[in-house]
């Protein structure tokens, strides 16, 4: 098979014109080319006047080695690599207690079907309900400000990412080949086939529920267990240094902690050896609990912000030109960032085109807020995060913890703003870069459930974040014309953007002083997105098979 990068071809071409492509791009005749498949494909829209698709193209052709020979120094010509996934183990007989899963997010979701692929049977325990329930929960909430504090956006099976836009792309580096693997459970589990290769996949929020149900569905079919409203409210940790192990000198060796079961909140103990930390970034109350077991946790730089919108179709002309309306390419999407004279970093954050601003608090007496996308991303406004970089010398103490103490205080400062009733305060982009309260909407309408109110934004943040995304705005008016229009609207607080605290880990996934404890995913620091937690999961669970089967044999 070979692989053909940067095949540009007009928004109006037809499938012909893909083989046509290759064979001028191979010089062969039309018999010479077995098959073709497209491997990815995106648009380049540098030149507004001339947007293009651009594909990567794998072709199976009658003489390879000879077209190899000919293509050596071509550097979109080339031998298409493996890309198959492969388990490194399969479980081993009588291989003991079973793993535990916390959390049932793309983490878990993930590594509970690997480890159920290599015959480990896991034990997957998610706090909040199945997607369905959870799902008429949240719609409660929006509609009628009824929050389930175990029950909501954060919490339940799917995670954080069911009620988003579904975005499947991601930065990280991936050479065991786990995204192609992903990507295909999803479409297996009822995604649109085109994820396998358009350049920014996304599923929305509706689609993902029957996924995620049919990814639980293969869970069980491959042995593996799902209990919701199973809490998990304890680790149950075995003390290091008890007799300890002889060493290779004839000494005794402290032995480290190590977990055996794990509590939940209706006082049952489950006994397991192994427990894989798949929280999302929202699991504060757990996070407390690791803390006090003495399980290392360091603090994270996340960022601090407001959800921005604007009408879709200013979005649109910006991004497209005269092609804004062509229906292959959808709503536009953006990504700008701005390095402020303070020091600070704003930067556009979860970008939905064609979506809403979502109430996405967890917690009763906050307001913290998301965006969200449906698979058509045909509603009105365009919204993203405009978010500043914070560390941990920001958050005002030393505790680990610090950073969860600082966003409960924006999220109830925010509160407190909206009118106590988890209305969001919200301010006209106009009114905040002049300093001056909003008392009502312009041509935008804000899309945020409950509702918003109008008010001085100013107020929201520290002061150092409100002086840079100021500043922010009107350079992203310079990349994006009209960014900074008067009606746009500013909705606060987004704190959420990635998990405070990070729960460390060695090189094998294990925590640094817990033995049979596996941080993994968003919540525990490594992962940011559908796709990179879901990898993360994988690789967790590929750690945790190889040293259940590694313990067997020895």
């Amino acid at each position: 098979m070979l692989r053909l990068t940067e095949i540009r071809l007009g928004l109006d071409h037809r499938e012909p014109d893909l083989k046509a492509a290759i064979l001028r791009a191979l010089g062969i005749s039309e018999p010479e080319l077995l098959g073709f498949h497209v491997r990815r494909r995106g648009y380049d829209a540098r030149k507004a006047s001339e947007v293009v698709f651009v594909y990567t193209l794998d072709a199976e052709v009658k003489d390879e080695p000879a077209l190899l020979a000919r293509f050596k120094h071509s550097q979109h010509i080339r031998q298409a690599p493996d890309e198959t996934y492969r388990y490194p183990v399969q479980a081993p007989a009588n291989f003991g207690k079973r793993p535990v899963v916390i959390g049932a997010g793309p983490c878990g979701l993930f590594a509970g079907l690997s480890l159920a692929r290599m015959g480990f049977r896991p034990l997957i325990l998610e706090r909040g309900k199945d997607v369905r329930e959870r799902s008429q929960d949240v719609w409660g909430f929006w509609r009628g400000r009824h929050l389930n504090p175990e029950s909501n956006v954060q919490f339940g099976e799917g995670g954080a990412g069911t009620f988003s836009d579904g975005k499947l792309h991601t930065g990280i580096k991936d050479r065991g080949h786990h995204i192609k693997k992903i990507l295909q459970d999803f479409v297996d589990a009822g995604a649109p086939e085109e994820i396998l290769y358009i350049s920014k996949p996304h599923i929305g929020t509706l689609r993902l529920v029957k996924v995620v149900e049919n990814l639980r569905h293969r869970i069980v079919e491959l042995g593996g267990e799902i209990r919701f409203e199973s809490h998990v409210t304890d680790i149950i940790i075995e003390d290091g240094d008890v007799q300890g192990r002889t060493s290779a000198a004839g000494g005794r060796m402290p032995r480290a902690a190590a977990v055996r079961g794990v509590t939940l909140a209706s006082g049952e103990t489950i006994a397991t050896d192994y427990v894989i930390l798949a929280l999302g970034h929202s699991a504060r109350d757990t996070f407390e609990m690791l803390h006090r077991r003495g399980v290392h946790i360091e603090p994270k730089p996340f960022s601090i912000g407001f959800r921005i919108e604007h009408p879709q179709t200013l979005i649109n002309r910006c991004r497209l030109g005269s092609e804004a309306a062509h229906p292959v390419l959808g709503a536009a999407d953006y990504k700008l960032v701005h390095h402020c004279r303070n020091g600070r970093t704003v930067y556009s954050f979860c970008m939905c085109p064609g979506g809403q601003v979502v109430a996405a608090t967890s917690e009763e007496g906050l307001v913290v807020t998301n965006g969200m996308s449906h698979y058509s991303r045909n509603e009105r406004n365009a919204n993203a995060g405009v978010v500043v970089d914070i560390t941990p010398q920001d958050f005002g103490s030393d505790d680990p913890l610090a950073g969860i103490a600082l966003q409960r205080r924006l999220e109830e400062k925010a509160f407190e703003l909206g009118g106590k009733n988890y209305n969001a305060p919200a301010q006209r982009v106009g009114d905040f870069l002049a300093g001056r309260p909003s008392t009502g909407p312009g041509s935008v309408i804000p899309s945020y459930t409950p509702g918003v109110t109008w008010t001085d934004l100013g107020k929201a943040l520290p002061d150092y974040a409100i002086a840079a995304i100021r500043e922010a705005i009107p350079a992203f008016d310079k990349m994006l014309k009209g960014f900074a229009m008067d009606d746009a609207v500013l909705t606060a607080v987004e704190t959420r953007t990635s998990s405070p605290i990070r729960i460390t880990r060695d090189e094998n996934f294990e925590s640094t002083n817990t033995k049979g404890l596996f941080p993994a995913g968003e919540g525990a620091g490594f992962a940011g997105g559908i796709i990179s937690a879901a990898v993360d999961g994988m690789k967790t669970a590929e750690a945790v098979a190889q040293k259940i089967t590694q313990c067997r044999l020895d």
